[in-house]
């Protein structure tokens, strides 16, 4: 038992590390919590964290079968590219009206657990990062081939994740609260994180330097182990 809660430590440590930089998800949900209430954002959040641990699974069980899908993953990285700068474009757009104009995105009837399963399911880069971290705790005997090892790694995963993201929604209302027009200005800001992801990405697959690529590169070293 001591030895999964371990492994559960080190998947919440890395889960809310890895949540922590400015991204797609925790600024999505952080400006979900400004517009639309703390409710909503949490909801969005329980859709992201279930799909990355579904990732995370599928990381450790199935990364072959992912490997020989390299289509399906460059597909769904332009998706994730065209979302990224839409969400850009929206924020900008909102950030010019008038106050309390939400961003043109999240304006549908959607239940945001949805559209946060759909936000995190089209954004692959999760596959590699797990990938990654799993095969370096395998090295290290930290991670075991064993169903509750797995278990408690993806429950650890989600809560650091869960966590993460609330760091984002409750400072982003607070700030929302405390700041004077600070719906504008947070609107400015938002769309300026968006459309900096989405030139990152856009330039990480003209290079070549994707999740499709990351995956192949991580493949060929667990063989050559």
């Amino acid at each position: 038992m001591n030895a999964a809660l371990r492994i559960f430590s080190w998947g919440l440590f890395i889960s809310f590390v890895g949540t922590l930089p400015l991204g797609t998800l925790n600024v999505a949900a952080m400006q979900i919590a400004i517009q639309e209430g703390v409710t909503n954002a949490l909801w969005f959040t329980l859709g992201i964290l279930l799909v990355e641990m579904a990732y995370v699974r599928i990381s450790l069980v199935g990364i072959d079968w992912i490997r020989r899908r390299k289509r399906l993953l460059k597909w769904m990285e332009w998706i994730t590219f065209l979302f990224i700068l839409a969400l850009a474009i929206g924020s900008f757009a909102a950030a010019m009206k008038s106050p309390g104009t939400k961003n043109i995105m999240l304006q549908n009837q959607a239940h945001r657990f949805f559209l946060g399963l759909i936000m995190s399911a089209i954004n692959p880069v999760q596959i590699p990062f797990w990938f990654g971290w799993s095969s370096i705790l395998f090295g290290k005997n930290i991670l075991k081939p064993s169903g509750l090892h797995f278990n408690f790694y993806m429950a650890g995963i989600g809560i650091g994740t869960f966590l993460g993201t609330c760091l984002f929604i409750f400072s982003g209302t607070y700030l929302f609260e405390h700041i004077s027009n600070a719906d504008r200005y947070i609107n400015w800001a938002i769309g300026s994180v968006f459309a900096v992801t989405a030139i990152i990405q856009l330039i990480k697959m003209l290079r070549h330097k994707d999740a499709v690529e990351k995956i192949r590169e991580w493949s060929e070293e667990m063989k050559e182990e």
